[in-house]
């Protein structure tokens, strides 16, 4: 299964090279933004999706990014010689859904809207209007596994294509959570950080990291087997679950081991083949503590590691997605969009952009309620 089309939606602005010009920058996409802390009058670091968008599509943010990166993935892909099979499926990875309208919902409107309006909020509306608007008839769902969730949708639609489902899938992973009220429960947590820079805080692989810095974004991907010029192939995948606690991972760390070697094996390399290692890097003690382990145990640490939330933030359902993509138009632009160290780092924890050498890419995905899941990617 090869990526044929990209669109990104993220703190960074409204397209795919907002976001890789982002990335390359070195610089956070957050900004300070007003109305939050818990009496909803401090500033906090997030990167949110800036307002924008068709107004014609949907009334709200979130409607129009689902839009719009599907929009331009599906154009993309066919500037790049893509045209779509017989039976193209969607999958929209998702965790909340439309957290602000949502919330308006019930705190201004007091549970009262045209029933126009409140089908919006529905996390079928979408999907259905995407399916409307390319003419599309084949399998379309939304896929939820916490913050592990795009990597699970990459892996499903690659299920669809080996069993014949579908000749093409649209994916679409969108997450636009950051309110006050969810930051300052993954603060209270101890895994978010609102009042320092995203550099400053989110230092995976680093020392004095303190947590994630939240962002918001919408990115799609179209993927099929047949594409003249492709940005990177998924070779194989693998999910597995804790079965441990609803937030914190098992110490042991059995399970995530065991899930990367099954995405090996699917993906028919060995680890002694796996040049990068895309890190789920949200900076957190847990995570740092169980990405160490992995890259000891399994991969001997050989990779090259980067990670992607210190710049877009932690994007939540969204963020293995917006990852992915960074490592696809790495593979594409030959550039591995790397952040800046700012502390003490492991050795092998890439400095900044990085000119790409080429090989494979492990990303890996973890999720609250102990998802587990780890992506290959190799060149197409």
């Amino acid at each position: 299964m090869t990526i044929a089309g990209i669109g990104a939606i993220t703190g960074y602005g409204w397209g795919r090279e907002q976001l890789w010009d982002g990335l390359l920058s070195g610089k956070s996409a957050a900004a300070l933004q007003p109305g939050y802390g818990p009496g909803r009058d401090d500033d906090a670091w997030v990167a949110l999706v800036p307002d924008g968008g068709d107004p014609e599509v949907s009334t709200s943010r979130y409607g129009r990014a689902v839009h719009e990166a599907a929009r331009e993935a599906v154009a993309d892909a066919r500037d790049r010689g893509w045209r779509p099979g017989r039976t193209v499926g969607l999958l929209h990875a998702i965790v909340l859904g439309d957290v602000v309208n949502w919330r308006d919902f019930y705190l201004v409107d007091g549970g009262r809207r045209r029933s126009r309006d409140y089908l919006r909020l529905l996390p079928s509306t979408p999907v259905s209007m995407l399916m409307q608007e390319f003419g599309f008839h084949g399998p379309a769902m939304n896929i939820s596994a916490a913050c592990s969730s795009a990597n699970v949708a990459l892996i499903t639609a690659k299920l669809w294509l080996d069993a014949g489902m579908a000749d093409d899938v649209i994916f679409v992973a969108t997450d636009l959570s950051a309110t006050p009220d969810m930051l300052d429960s993954f603060v209270r947590l101890g895994a978010a950080v609102a009042d320092a820079e995203p550099l400053d805080a989110c230092r995976p692989f680093q020392e004095g990291s303190r947590g994630f810095s939240m962002g918001e974004a919408s990115v799609a991907f179209v993927l099929t087997r047949s594409v003249d010029r492709p940005y990177a192939a998924v070779l194989g995948g693998a999910m597995s679950n804790d079965a441990y606690h609803v937030v914190s991972v098992d110490p042991t760390h059995e399970q995530i081991l065991d899930c990367a070697r099954g995405a090996l094996a699917a993906a028919h390399v060995t680890a002694a083949d796996v040049r990068y290692f895309n890190a789920h890097g949200t900076g957190t003690r847990q995570c740092d503590v169980a990405e160490h382990h992995l890259l000891a145990d399994v991969f001997a640490d050989r990779p090259h590691i980067y990670a992607v939330k210190p710049l877009a933030g932690h994007c939540q359902g969204a963020a293995a997605a917006v990852e992915v993509a960074a490592a696809a138009l790495g593979y594409d632009r030959g550039i591995v969009p790397a952040a800046p160290i700012v502390a003490p780092a492991h050795p092998r924890l890439l400095d900044g952009p990085t000119p790409f050498e080429g090989g494979i890419t492990v990303k890996l995905s973890l999720g609250m309620g102990g998802n587990n899941s780890v992506v290959v990617l190799g060149a197409a």
